[in-house]
């Protein structure tokens, strides 16, 4: 390949053609799968972790109290052993149980808040931005007033109420606070393609409101529906994890959140017991930035002035 006057192209220069060409399929996207590649493996965790490791550790007594990871020592000067490769914690529980069971019950969390919230938003949304009139004024206001509420403590209202709740009913509350961004996007979306050609034209060959609605605009939708999802993963997952820090949420199945509400509660940092609340948080971190580093990637598969600056 050279260019037109017959100069070889520079090692700069291929190095951006090979970078362009990679998007040709969007899933080759290094920042989409890096972040999917985090995310796999809280699953993993999940999934894998109960063939390779007892998880009746995960009740309380079960292993010795305050045992460091493999390499360290704690206060007492009792030193890691392979029996717990992470250390225990204050109540005699494996760490690495609690983590297999507990990570992936946060993501769970997560997703099935944002799941519900997203499927709310997707036919508010279109309902508002298609149908118009009282219907629109009804959505958009309702949506109005649900943002300007403090998710958080209506939450710790409600948690406080039902007391000890499932990992369901949990995400079922969030999922109540989730749905009004993604109503907001999709109706504006929505309002700017129902006046383009292909939405009248379907119109007039008699096409139904659904027709129009699922088969013409949601294609085009799909980007923005996909990045809306990613941030109401995010905002669930930071709504849950605050409230089981504040002792709220299920009380007797192991989430990262718990993890840590415990950790402080039996005062961890004082004791310098790090594993106990730092393993838990490494792992919320690296769920984070899973989620941000897909969120990018998306945002450069369906933008191509994105692309150009990578």
């Amino acid at each position: 390949m050279t260019q037109p006057n017959d100069m070889p192209l520079t090692r700069a220069e291929k190095r951006q053609a090979r970078r362009f060409r990679q998007f040709d399929n969007p899933w080759l996207n290094p920042k989409l799968i890096w972040g999917a590649g985090l995310l796999l493996s809280i699953v993993l965790i999940g999934l894998l972790g109960r063939f390779v490791w007892d998880l009746d550790l995960v009740f309380t007594g079960s292993s010795p109290l305050k045992l460091p990871p493999i390499g360290f020592e704690n206060l007492r000067g009792q030193s890691g052993v392979a029996a717990h490769p992470i250390g225990t914690d204050g109540g005699g529980r494996d760490m690495l149980a609690m983590i297999i069971v507990g990570a992936p019950n946060t993501l769970f969390v997560g997703l099935l808040a944002s799941l519900i919230g997203m499927s709310i938003g997707i036919f508010l949304g279109f309902s508002a931005g298609f149908l118009g009139g009282r219907v629109d004024d009804t959505i958009r206001v309702g949506a109005d007033v649900m943002i300007t509420i403090p998710p958080l403590l209506i939450l710790v209202v409600f948690q406080s109420a039902f007391g000890d709740v499932s990992l369901t009913m949990m995400a079922l509350l969030i999922a109540g606070f989730v749905w009004q961004s993604p109503t907001r996007l999709i109706r504006a979306q929505v309002l700017s393609m129902k006046q383009s050609g292909y939405v009248q034209m379907a119109q007039l060959s008699g096409a139904s409101t659904s027709h129009i609605m699922f088969r013409e605009m949601m294609p085009n939708l799909v980007p923005y529906l996909f990045g809306s999802f990613i941030a109401s993963v995010t905002t669930s997952i930071v709504t849950a994890v605050g409230l089981e820090v504040l002792g709220l949420g299920p009380q007797r199945i192991p989430t990262l959140g718990r993890t840590i509400y415990e950790a402080i509660n039996a005062g961890a940092l004082i004791q310098n017991l790090w594993w106990w609340w730092g393993i838990p948080t490494l792992l919320l971190g690296i769920i984070f930035i899973g989620l941000l580093l897909i969120n990018l990637g998306l945002d450069e598969v369906s933008n191509p002035r994105l692309r150009k600056l990578s």
